[in-house]
């Protein structure tokens, strides 16, 4: 046990280990940014309904997560690149989108279907929105990886 946490903490440290913190990180802030939205829009203010809030308030919060994966986790700065970065990006972003849009809609039926109360209603649709982006994480996380991990042996390709 006590060298699986040393290796464990060695790795936090690596700069393997260090991407994978700054990516979960992100998706926290993400995560949180989406379901805020979320709760405001559908629990609060009852704009929508439960699909076109989910939808709403993950297109939000794929703005933010888009910008700090691009500069904190994978260090990039300037002008994004749109094919190789800015399309993958959107690209899996709404697969994971149409994905919580169809847990947001079983969200709803069975809401209606069990004549739960508003409350319930968006404790259940928060929970389902979560549990469809939790799924999608880590192929994200190894597809981002590839997509700029990529991108920076062709500029150092370029620099040479």
């Amino acid at each position: 046990m006590k060298n699986s946490l040393i290796r464990l903490w060695r790795f936090s440290r690596s700069p393997q280990g260090l991407k994978i913190i700054r990516y979960s990180l992100v998706s926290v802030i993400s995560a949180l940014t989406s379901l805020v939205i979320l709760i405001i829009v559908f629990g609060v203010l009852r704009l929508w309904s439960e699909v076109y809030s989910t939808l709403f308030s993950n297109i939000l919060a794929g703005i933010p997560s888009y910008i700090l994966n691009r500069r904190w986790v994978w260090k990039k700065s300037g002008r994004s690149h749109l094919w190789r970065e800015i399309v993958p990006f959107w690209v899996m972003s709404l697969v994971g989108i149409v994905f919580a849009l169809f847990v947001a809609g079983w969200a709803h039926d069975f809401a209606q279907n069990h004549h739960l109360r508003h409350f319930d209603r968006t404790l259940l649709v928060v929970a389902a929105n979560v549990a469809a982006f939790g799924l999608l994480w880590l192929l994200k996380l190894a597809l981002f990886n590839r997509i700029f991990a990529q991108i920076a042996d062709v500029e150092v390709g370029a620099e040479a």
